[in-house]
Parts: structure tokens; sequence; C-alpha cells
């Protein structure tokens, strides 16, 4: 892959991403024009209702729809990566279901406190991504020291106990849920589903640090994924230990994976669809399959949150369910692909 070919690929990806975000932005219960939207964004002739519903509503939730994208694209591909199995995804794997826990935990035990307290919603709502990196970091140790036999991973089992740990920790995240209060169960259930629906802008300055910090770590990193795919032997023989880049790429994973996590709730198969698409249009090289794999997972979190948004207008349905319902069917095109 040329890096003309691939400017001119990532171009017509955001050109894509642009589109998506201009239908996003002025359809809805409140229509508006694009006219609407550019006077309002330039501050020429402000009108109150347009500046409620694009700075309240519709912006941040675009924000965060492509922030996430991004980071679950990228995360996948580190996973996949690591594993060197292409099924390999942070919701299969049981990491957006530690992560999830972890915040279903600190919603249930500190932030009735916090309220009580007079505590501002900032506090809560910045230390949610911390949490969910500690119960995203629990569900990865636990998977690793499950596969981990005759010192490497099996990637096999890998898949089969990230399976059975997102199980788990799905059920333990219902039982939790279920001795909330009835309004806090209401959002905690919408939330497991994976939805952005109440986006603020405090949730976007919230995960952006983890973002900014841990991604530039994981693309300085990207020609040691392209290695990581040659035998473990070659590998150490060109001086590289493996082991310890394997833990510091997946802990920029899991860091990002729980900072969109602590945001969207679980979003699953982004992580999956978002690397093999990437792959398809740039080829196997990560310096570009992970920037495509982000452009692509943006684009993919975008669109099926304004699916969700409008297909049973007035009411929404979580983006989560819509981006399951377009990576199941992928999901087992990638299974009966790989077995053939």
């Amino acid at each position: 892959m040329h890096k003309q070919h691939f400017m001119m690929k990532i171009t017509a990806a955001f050109l894509l991403i642009f589109i998506a975000m201009y239908i996003h932005i002025t359809n809805g219960t409140f229509d508006m024009s694009i006219k609407d939207v550019v006077t309002t964004l330039l501050r020429i002739n402000p009108n109150e209702d347009f500046d409620l519903v694009i700075f309240q509503f519709r912006l941040p939730r675009i924000v965060i729809a492509a922030l996430v994208g991004l980071g679950l694209g990228i995360a996948g591909t580190v996973i996949q990566g690591i594993t060197r199995n292409g099924l390999a995804d942070p919701g299969i794997l049981g990491i957006n279901a530690g992560a999830g826990t972890s915040i279903v935990v600190f919603m249930f035990l500190f932030q009735m406190q916090l309220v009580a307290s007079g505590s501002s919603n900032w506090i809560s709502i910045l230390i949610m991504p911390l949490f969910g990196f500690i119960g995203g970091l629990a569900a990865a140790i636990i998977i690793y020291s499950f596969s981990w036999r005759n010192g490497k991973l099996d990637t096999q089992r890998l898949i089969l106990t990230g399976i059975a740990i997102s199980s788990g920790f799905g059920a333990l995240s219902m039982f939790i849920s279920l001795k909330m209060r009835e309004s806090d169960f209401e959002m905690a259930t919408v939330w497991m589903t994976g939805s952005i629906y109440n986006a603020n802008w405090i949730f976007i300055v919230a995960m952006l640090p983890w973002l900014l910090i841990l991604i530039p770590i994981i693309y300085r990193k990207a020609y040691l994924l392209d290695y990581l795919q040659l035998e473990e032997a070659s590998v150490k023989s060109l001086g590289i230990e493996i082991e310890k880049e394997k833990s510091i790429l997946l802990l920029c994973s899991i860091g990002v994976i729980s900072a969109c996590v602590a945001v969207s709730g679980s979003i699953s198969f982004i992580g999956l669809m978002a690397p093999h698409i990437a792959r398809q249009l740039v080829g196997i090289q990560h310096r570009y399959v992970i920037p495509m794999s982000g452009v692509v997972g943006m684009l993919l979190v975008i669109f099926s949150d304004y699916v969700a948004k409008t297909v049973f207008a007035p009411a929404e349905i979580p983006v989560g369910i819509i981006v399951a319902i377009l990576g199941v069917p992928y999901f087992l095109y990638l299974l009966v692909k790989s077995k053939a």
C-alpha cells in the first residue's frame, strides 16, 4: 500500500463521516437545514432553539459517537494483532463486560453518595473511566490466566474463556443492577446495552485524556503488531521482548476500551468489524490499519446512532442494539470464511 493510496482512501472515509454527521445533525424530531446549522455554529444571528438542539443534544452525541467508534476500532485492531485471531473483539473477549460491570458497581456504591453529598456530576463522570479500567484489567487478567498454556497464549482457549467471562460479568452486572432503585435500574439497563443518547460535554472531557494519551502510544508501536504476526521465535531473534510489548499494548487498549465503555456502555462488534474492513481497504500493515480502523469505527457508530435515533422516532433504541444487528451476521460470515 502506497502512502498516496492510503491518503486517498482515508480522505474518502472522512468524507463519508462528514456526510453521516450532516445527516445526523440536521435530522430528528426537530429538523434543521444546513444553513441553520452553519449560522448557529458560526454564531450568525444565534437562535435559542437551534443552540439548544445543536450544542446540548446533537453535537455532543455525534462527537461521543465518533470518539467511541475511534477508540473501539483501534482497540479491536490491537487485540486482534496481539492474539493473532481475526475473531477477537473487546466485547467477545469480555473486556467490555468487565469494564461495564465495574462501572455498574460504581453506580451502585458511590454515585448515590456523590449526589446526596451535593458533589458535582463532574467528579463521578471523571472517575468512571478509572473504574472501567480496573474492571477491564481484571477481565483481561482472568482471561489471560486461563488461556496461558506451555508458556504461550492459546488463542482458541482465549476466545472460549472470553465468551465465558463475558457471560459471567454480564450476569453479575444484571444482578447488581437489580439491587438498584427502579429509576437507577432503568438507567443502568439502557446503559449496559450501549447507549449515547444522554451524551453531554462532560463525558467528552472525561474520555478525551485517555484517548489522547493512549492512542499515540499504540500507533508508535504499530510496527510491533506487524512483527507479532510472525512466529514467536523469529520475533525474539529480533531482540523484541514479546510479553512486555504485548502487555503494554494490551493495557493501552484496555484503557481506551474502558474510557469508551464509561460513556457509552458496552457496544460490541465495532472492534471486530472495523479492523477487518480496514484490512480490506488498506492491506495488513498496522501503521495503515490502525488509523483506518479508527475512522471506520467512527463511521459505523455515527451511522448506527443515527439509525437508533430515527428508526422508531420519537422513541429511541440503544445504539448497541443497532451495532449488534450489523455485527452478528458479520461475525458469522467471518466464522464461515475462517473455516473455509
